[in-house]
């Protein structure tokens, strides 16, 4: 029987860079990333909070749980702004702000 070893890992081999200064510049911006990360999930659940109060307001006065031409500006927006990829975007968001339908 042979003994498995296994190589130490390294900052580097962690994150894929070659030199231990590559590494450490990965490392601080993938905290950096996952800080931004975090802002985001935030703000898309106080985007939530914010749509569900418009959508109770907007039943509560007679109207459409819904704004489909609002959410076209949404639409448009994220793609005005970020291409095509925005519009994905876009669409998950309104997916998660419009709750059950």
């Amino acid at each position: 029987m042979s003994a498995i070893t296994t190589r130490p890992t390294t900052a580097a081999t962690d994150t894929g860079a070659r030199t231990d200064a590559a590494a450490g510049m990965i490392t601080d911006a993938r905290q950096r990333i996952d800080d931004l990360d975090g802002r985001i999930i935030g703000l898309i659940q106080e985007r939530i909070a914010v749509s569900e109060a418009i959508q109770r307001e907007r039943i509560a006065s007679g109207g459409r749980r819904l704004s489909l031409s609002r959410e076209m500006e949404v639409l448009n927006h994220y793609s005005d702004q970020l291409g095509r990829p925005g519009t994905g975007l876009a669409m998950t968001l309104l997916e998660l702000c419009r709750g059950r339908v």
